[in-house]
């Protein structure tokens, strides 16, 4: 599933239960575990038969799909998850959300309604508002929930350190996702004072605020300022009466030329708006959320709501980074492990050969890691990834000189057939027999320089070979006639010289394969640490771009306020905006040196797990 989503119909992601409150269905967990691609999340809310459910099914690409129903009775109970294969963003999955109607009268009990609000938002990064006739007072009334989420919703887990702290809504913008107001049934014409306005233009103008400080004004004045506090991207589709009423019972049943001309347009434009603008759903930083987080998201939030604690981003993203960091490690390694066995050639000619291929193979692990990775707690997770591909590396070093040992083995064995023959035979033990026994194994020798192949061990294996015939070769040397005393004496001492040597430079060869093992040790570690601090450089950076984005819609609000002459607002306004640009400046300012710090954490560990195995020479 995760190059393809085939959903044939939605399932119930999180079911409202009048036993157990908010429940995530097991199911819908399954599916979204499977998906990991990014996710692009549309969910839609609103009063109870508005006709959400069409405008899902046709965003699925469906005329049927989530039910309509046909009476005044709501369907759709909890929220309700359709996942299609994106149609405009190829490698995304679009996750439809179609919600419990809110004001449902047969529910009798709608406690839950204010946080199937809260989740919708909370998941979602496209949310739709539906709404029937048009957007006056009655409509502002019905969408009373979004003045509730500064008591639903917390950005911080750790209480205001003073009382100049921001208040968590100020920065809601930073993780709500972008507004669509849809109004059904709309009979108005778009005009004000005798000129066209758009559907965008409509919407602001209902939005503007009334000038007074009664409670009537402030009670008028609520709903709208939130929705231009917490969604300043937001726009406006309207939509014509689809049908005649007798109709409308039947209309995922009605062929096209059954349905309003006007109404269909609306529809595409309104899908094609939704398809080619809806952002990909994220979490404070840019982490990109995929199916599977998606799922973990979901439970996090409904889990902490059944707590009866009100639900906290930051908590649930240090949650999400736990999952996602420790999935990443697993990924990364998984991928190391397959590429090398994809490409490792064993034996390979030295150890060079094999520690630059392992080179290779873990830069792509560690892109790997560093796209899936959350920086919440990366340090202890890469250096997990570091131990376990370390851990693959000597498993990699210990077969290939396994390997090379067995075919050093096998290439002296079958080189040595004739000369074995020889000496069963007794050609040696004869006056000379030395002489010609030294000239047969130096051309054993050279034969076996002369095969390619052989690894990484075939010094090794050649020095063992030799040293297995010390004690033939000095019987040979002793029963040789044509020698005289000193002759053995001096052929001794050469023997013995020769050994020596070929210890020698089996032992130089070995120091010298691990201290390029040590040298591509550093290497690794001083790769990590580069592309660490990429990672966090990068993280900060859209940081400070989300911090950037808040700050223009705050000026941008102030603006608007001043000009309709609400100054009262507009300076409270220009208070949170400068608020705002200081932490800012010293967020930037600390970025640098919390930076070091991560990649001097990430070292520490490091040279903790290794510590006992660093080799030593001296």
């Amino acid at each position: 599933m995760a190059s393809e989503t085939h959903m044939p119909v939605p399932v119930c992601l999180i079911e409202n239960t009048p036993a157990r409150g908010l429940v995530v269905r097991p199911e819908a967990l399954q599916v979204l575990s499977k998906i990991t691609q990014p996710v692009v999340v549309v969910a839609i809310t609103g009063l109870y038969r508005t006709g959400k459910s069409y405008l899902m099914n046709r965003l699925a690409g469906q005329r049927r799909g989530f039910s309509l129903g046909s009476t005044v009775q709501s369907h759709t109970k909890g929220i309700w998850m359709w996942c299609v294969p994106h149609p405009c963003r190829p490698g995304h999955t679009l996750v439809l959300l179609d919600t419990e109607g809110l004001g449902d009268v047969e529910k009798g009990d709608t406690r839950n309604d204010t946080w199937i609000f809260v989740l919708t938002i909370l998941l979602s990064s496209t949310l739709i508002y539906n709404s029937r006739g048009t957007i006056d007072q009655l409509a502002m009334d019905q969408l009373h929930y979004v003045v509730k989420l500064t008591d639903h919703v917390k950005l911080k887990a750790a209480p205001k350190e003073s009382e100049d702290e921001l208040d968590d809504s100020e920065k809601f913008v930073l993780f709500f996702p972008t507004f669509i107001w849809a109004v059904r049934d709309f009979t108005l014409h778009l005009e004000m004072d005798g000129k066209k306005i758009s559907e965008d233009e409509y919407l602001e103008e209902a939005l503007k605020l009334k000038a007074g400080s009664s409670r009537e004004t402030q009670c008028y004045n609520q709903t709208r300022e939130c929705i231009r506090q917490f969604f300043p991207d937001r726009k406006c589709f309207v939509f014509d009466q689809p049908a005649s009423k007798k109709d409308l019972v039947r209309l995922e049943d009605l062929r096209d030329d059954e349905i309003n001309p006007e109404f269909q347009q609306q529809v595409e434009k309104f899908c094609s708006h939704v398809w080619e603008t809806s952002p990909p759903k994220t979490v404070p930083g840019g982490h990109i959320v995929t199916g599977n987080l998606l799922g973990k998201l979901a439970m996090t939030y409904v889990e902490t709501i059944q707590s009866g604690v009100v639900p906290c981003l930051e908590s649930a993203v240090l949650a999400l980074a736990e999952i996602a960091n420790a999935a990443a490690v697993k990924e990364a390694v998984t991928l190391y492990q397959d590429l090398m066995a994809q490409r490792a050639k064993l034996p390979t000619e030295n150890v060079q050969e094999l520690l630059e291929l392992h080179s290779r193979c873990e830069q792509e692990a560690l892109e790997l890691f560093m796209a899936r990775a959350f920086k919440d707690g990366i340090c202890h997770f890469q250096a997990d990834l570091i131990n376990q591909v370390e851990k693959v590396k000597a498993k990699f070093c210990k077969d290939n000189d396994r390997v090379s040992h067995e075919k050093c083995k096998a290439a002296l064995r079958d080189l040595s057939q004739d000369m074995e023959k020889r000496i069963s035979d007794g050609v040696y033990n004869v006056s000379g027999g030395y002489q010609l026994f030294k000239g047969d194994q130096q051309a054993l020798v050279e034969k076996y320089w002369e095969l390619p192949g052989k690894g990484v061990k075939a010094d090794a294996v050649l020095q063992e070979f030799l040293q297995s015939r010390k004690t033939l070769a000095e019987s040979i040397l002793n029963t040789d006639c044509s020698l005289t005393e000193k002759d053995r004496e001096l052929k001794s001492e050469q023997e013995q010289h020769e050994r020596a040597e070929q210890e020698r430079a089996v032992q130089r060869q070995k120091e010298a394969g691990e201290r390029q093992k040590l040298q591509d040790q550093l290497r690794s570690w001083e790769e990590h640490a580069l592309q660490l601090r990429k990672k966090l450089e990068n993280c900060c950076e859209k940081q400070l771009e989300e911090h950037q984005e808040m700050i223009r819609h705050k000026s941008k609000e102030e603006a608007v306020l001043l000009k309709d002459g609400f100054c009262d607002k507009a300076i409270h306004l220009r208070m949170v905006t400068s608020r705002l640009e200081q932490e800012y400046g010293s967020t930037r300012s600390r970025l640098t040196t919390w930076i070091n710090i991560m990649v001097s954490v990430l070292l520490g560990l490091v040279f903790v797990i290794f510590r006992f195995r660093t080799p030593r020479f001296f």
